[in-house]
Parts: C-alpha cells; sequence; structure tokens
C-alpha cells in the first residue's frame, strides 16, 4: 500500500492492544484522529486530512484492525477496535485528542469514550448506529443474503454489532457532532436517538447526501469538522 503524497513520508506502524496498526500522520497543531469505517482504510479522509493540516491540525489516521496496510483477521469486534484506538491514543501519548469517525469509526469513538471516558477533547461521528436494527432493512436484508453465500468476518460483524446502551449515551459530556446524509444507509430515527442521548451533542442532516458522499473525495465533512473545531473546541490540546 503506498501512503499518500501528502503524507510525511511512509506510513508509521504501533503495536497496540496486542497488535499492530498501520497509521498515516500529517501536520502540527492540536491532535486528531480519524477513523474510517467497515472495509475501508484510512486514505478515505485524504481530503479531509489536507483540509485540518491546512487549518493547523496534526493529523493521525490509522487503519483499523484488519483493514488497509494491517494483515486480515477472522473475526472482528467493535469493543477489541474501540481498545485498539484507546491503545494508540495512550501509547502515542495525546492528550484529549478529538476523534473522528466514520460509520464502524463513529461507533469505535463512542464505544471508546463510554470505556474510557475523558480519553478525548471531542468526538465528531458520522452514519454511526447503535446497533444493526438501526441500518436501513434493505441494507441488511442484502449484505445477509451476500453474507450467506460467501461468508466475511466484517460484513458479519456489522450485521450481529454492535449493541450500544442508548443510556450510556448520556455519560459522553464532551461536544459531539453528529451527522448523516439524508440518504444514508443509517435510519433517521437512529441518529436522531444518538443525538438526544448525549448531552452536548449537535445534529447535522446533510441533504441529498448519502452513507459517504460528503466525505470521501468532498471537501464538505472538512469544512465542517472545522467549523465545529473552532466553535467547540478551542481549549482542546
Amino acid at each position: 500500500m503506498q501512503p499518500d503524497k501528502d503524507y510525511d513520508g511512509e506510513l508509521k506502524k504501533v503495536t497496540v492492544n496486542n497488535i499492530t496498526l498501520y497509521y498515516a500522520v500529517a501536520g502540527e497543531g492540536k491532535p486528531i484522529v480519524m477513523v474510517h469505517g467497515n472495509g475501508e482504510d484510512h486514505h478515505l479522509f485524504d481530503t479531509e486530512i489536507r483540509q485540518l493540516v491546512d487549518a493547523g491540525y496534526k493529523v493521525y489516521a490509522p487503519d483499523s484492525r484488519g483493514h488497509g496496510a494491517n494483515e486480515p483477521l477472522s473475526e472482528y469486534h467493535y469493543s477489541d477496535m474501540a481498545e485498539d484506538m484507546f491503545s494508540f491514543i495512550e501509547t502515542l501519548g495525546l492528550d484529549k485528542p478529538v476523534l473522528y469517525g466514520h460509520s464502524d469509526g463513529g461507533i469505535i469513538g463512542l464505544m471508546l469514550e463510554i470505556s474510557h471516558p475523558g480519553t478525548l477533547g471531542a468526538l465528531a461521528i458520522s452514519g454511526t448506529n447503535l446497533s444493526p436494527e438501526g441500518l436501513e432493512p434493505s441494507f441488511i436484508e442484502e449484505f445477509t443474503a451476500k453474507n450467506q453465500e460467501e461468508p466475511d468476518p466484517l460484513v458479519t460483524l456489522m450485521l450481529t454489532e454492535p449493541h450500544i446502551n442508548p443510556d450510556s449515551l448520556k455519560n459522553i459530556t464532551i461536544p459531539v457532532l453528529v451527522t448523516a446524509g439524508e440518504n444514508d444507509l443509517i435510519l433517521r430515527s437512529e441518529t436522531e436517538l444518538i443525538a438526544k442521548n448525549l448531552p452536548n451533542s449537535t445534529m447535522v442532516i446533510l441533504e441529498g447526501q448519502d452513507h459517504g458522499s460528503y466525505i470521501a473525495g468532498s471537501e464538505i465533512m472538512g469544512e465542517m469538522l472545522i467549523d465545529f473545531l473552532n466553535k467547540e473546541c478551542s481549549d482542546v490540546s
């Protein structure tokens, strides 16, 4: 896997939670960790990384376990991934970084802050669900059929997990930006449930957008992140 030309040299690697994770790092300034979704890698955020670096942030963009430059695994659990990211932050000595997660990355961010409150200075999540029931029924039906024909441990993960109690979100007191596309594969009611239970949340539903159209190759999410951080997180170190 070739690192993006905007990154500082080769991908770095770190041992966390008994596994090795590859990650990109770019820029100088306040730290922000960016966590991609299921079946993706850190290149999902190439546009946002450039924007955030230009805005004065230092971006850490790991490939999740079994994704990207990391060796694939035979089984996945969001709890392990959340511990990976907690260990990543601790091992690199990041002091209350912002975390932005798309899809599975948002699940990981929520679970990390639930399990280790106060680790993050702020959180932003896009297209995130608390349980498989928060996905569009047609999506579940389609991928269940595909997984029966050709089992994929990453598909199994999103069809069987997570199981986050909405009440547990009430313990997350940091600022949280919650976004979803108008035509997202996450139910609108699920996004509203998440925002409702987070004490310090801002919810934005993007008209005409789907699950990832305002993120991959788009400047929309980067602009929203920078605006959110400027308004809510000026004291994040």
